[in-house]
Order: C-alpha cells, then sequence, then structure tokens
C-alpha cells in the first residue's frame, strides 16, 4: 500500500470506530479499534523502515485495543497494562530524542498526584494499578513536550483519553464520555506518530532562508 494513503485510511478507520461508539455498536468496534494502532505503525514503518520504540508502543496499544474491548476488569487490568508498556516504549523514544524541560515534568506530576488524589476514594481495588499507569503517563506527555509542539499534544490528548477513563471507572458518569475517550485517543495516536515522523526526519538538502521557514508548511519543518 502507498504511503499516501495510510492516513486517509486511518481516518476511515478512526471513523468508523467513533460511529461504533456513538452508536453503542460492538460489530463495528470490533472492525475498527483493532486496526487504529496498526494503521499508523505502518505509517511508521513507511517513512522509517525500522522499528523503534514507538513502533514497540503501537504494537502494545494494539493489544490494549482488543483488551479493552472485553468486559470485565480482568480484561480492564490487562489493557492497562497493555498501554503501561505503551507509556514506557513512548518515554524511552522521547527521552532519547530531546530532553523534556524541568517544568513540563513538574506540571505532569502536580497533574498526577492531584487526579489521583481526586479520584483515591472512588478507585477501590483498581488505585494501585490506576496509581502506577498514570504515573507512567504523565511521564509520558512530559516527555512529548521535548520533541516538538504536536507530539507534545499528542501526549495531552493521551492524558486526558486515559483520565476520562478512569473517571468511568470510579464510578463517575460524564454525557458523552465514551466518545470523548475515543476522540482524543485517535487524535493523540495520529499526533504522536505523525509528530514523531517529522521530529525524526533527519534535515536533508539547502537550509531553508528565514523568509523561506515562514512560508514553509509546518509539518515540514520538524517545529510542529
Amino acid at each position: 500500500m502507498r504511503r499516501s494513503w495510510l492516513l486517509p485510511l486511518f481516518g476511515l478507520v478512526a471513523a468508523v470506530e467513533l460511529v461504533g461508539v456513538a452508536l453503542d455498536s460492538s460489530v463495528l468496534q470490533w472492525l475498527a479499534k483493532p486496526l487504529l494502532a496498526p494503521v499508523l505503525l505502518a505509517y511508521l514503518w513507511a517513512h522509517r523502515r525500522r522499528v523503534d520504540a514507538v513502533a514497540v508502543g503501537l504494537v502494545a496499544a494494539t493489544a490494549g485495543d482488543i483488551a479493552l474491548l472485553l468486559p470485565g476488569d480482568t480484561a480492564f487490568l490487562a489493557g492497562m497494562g497493555c498501554f503501561l508498556v505503551t507509556q514506557l516504549a513512548f518515554i524511552t523514544a522521547f527521552v532519547r530524542h530531546r530532553r523534556a524541560r524541568a517544568v513540563a515534568w513538574a506540571g505532569y506530576l502536580l497533574a498526577w498526584a492531584g487526579a489521583n488524589a481526586l479520584l483515591w476514594g472512588m478507585l477501590g481495588p483498581l488505585r494501585l494499578p490506576v496509581l502506577g499507569y498514570s504515573l507512567a503517563l504523565c511521564l509520558m506527555a512530559a516527555a512529548a513536550t521535548g520533541v516538538s509542539a504536536r507530539v507534545a499534544a499528542g501526549g495531552a490528548l493521551f492524558l486526558v483519553s486515559d483520565l476520562l477513563i478512569g473517571v468511568g471507572a470510579a464510578g463517575v458518569e460524564l454525557p458523552g464520555r465514551g466518545l470523548l475517550v475515543m476522540i482524543t485517543y485517535c487524535a493523540a495516536l495520529l499526533l504522536i506518530s505523525t509528530g514523531w515522523v517529522a521530529a525524526a526526519r533527519p534535515a536533508t538538502g539547502p537550509q531553508p532562508s528565514p523568509a523561506g521557514t515562514l512560508l514553509a508548511w509546518p509539518g515540514r519543518t520538524g517545529a510542529s
């Protein structure tokens, strides 16, 4: 498959998934959700031609998506374990690329402490698993700020998506929560994957002039 079709394909798969969530159709969700990360994995391979830590994270995300389609606490914990691998893999990739500033680490750690303090009394036996997973998630979002603005936005949206899942696990229902979870998750995967390709792409050819840089498409500059 030509790589130019991969992002439109992801958009189609994401749309089917969102319709499945909106209609509460398990058939549509089983058709689409397990394909979200693999399509982006193919996108990474088409551009990078090698397996790196972000690719490993997408493989783990695929397993997590499948686990979370199954009912019950065991499947939920299995999905959380898979996504823990995703967060650790992303952290490894992002930190190796460039170190984030201390203020990002501090800000996300404060967010981690605050969120867990608010939900602690409502999570029951999920308290410790959520505590550990959310720490990795916040560290990933902080590390993402050192890569590019696009990857940082993806990390933040991943945090929002999983925070909404945590709110549901705590027994708090918000209108449209399931749809918001998937919208933010799909956007997070897309931003992280495309941002990673843009940030990791080596510069080639002559450097553009300042005027040319101002006119350049953001996704081509490596600063997006």
